[in-house]
């Protein structure tokens, strides 16, 4: 269903929709943040603090949908709103992308060895089973309401996933077979996905995987 054949109530049911989803993913990411950053300071590991991060740059973009949302009845405002949320999440995702390369790449290069962080895991698994649906869910109203910023906002969801998918990879492996390197290796794994929605953001080119234009 395109946004030029929805009806005033149809678009504003979606709003609505749009924006409890939002507020939903802000409050999980919130506490998902405090536990993450927590978490990796006391085991020293550089991808659940980066993961943490991730997480404060997460809380940006669902405030930004929330303003994108706010001035959805103005096409105008609408317009202008999407373009600077694109840029604005896009230089931040490559400010995460930069401190994730520093701080892993030193890691390995002292040969750093977090400690073992049973809360990192379960932080991560919890978030490989809420974000898919959270994002799915955000997607299917973006596309609905034919908003590129909303359909890239929820790609950003998307991807936690994949972070978290990874984080929990070398978590696991830290603490199962103590491999020091597997956590640094698994930040430096995020560089290339998080700088990709940064370039893309800046370039005002959000990505979408659903195929919405």
């Amino acid at each position: 269903m395109g946004a030029s054949v929805l009806s005033v109530d149809s678009r504003a049911a979606l709003v609505v929709r749009s924006r409890r989803l939002n507020i939903a993913t802000l409050a999980y990411n919130a506490c998902e943040g405090i536990i993450a950053l927590a978490a990796g300071s006391a085991a020293g590991s550089v991808a659940l603090i980066g993961f943490g991060i991730d997480s404060g740059i997460e809380l940006g973009a669902s405030c930004v949908a929330l303003w994108r949302l706010r001035v959805d009845a103005d096409h105008a405002r609408r317009a202008r709103a999407e373009r600077t949320a694109h840029r604005l999440i896009g230089a931040l995702f490559i400010a995460l992308a930069l401190y994730v390369l520093v701080d892993a790449s030193l890691a390995l290069w002292h040969r750093e060895a977090p400690r073992e962080s049973q809360v990192g895991i379960v932080l991560a698994a919890a978030s490989v089973l809420v974000m898919p649906w959270l994002a799915r869910a955000k997607r299917r109203v973006g596309v609905a309401l034919g908003s590129r910023a909303l359909t890239a906002e929820a790609t950003q969801t998307s991807l936690c996933m994949w972070l978290s998918a990874i984080l929990l990879g070398g978590l696991v492996l830290n603490a199962a077979v103590g491999w020091w390197w597997a956590d640094p290796i698994a930040a430096l794994a995020m560089v290339p996905i998080i700088a990709k929605e940064g370039v893309e953001g800046l370039r005002g080119q959000p990505t979408c995987t659903d195929g919405c234009h």
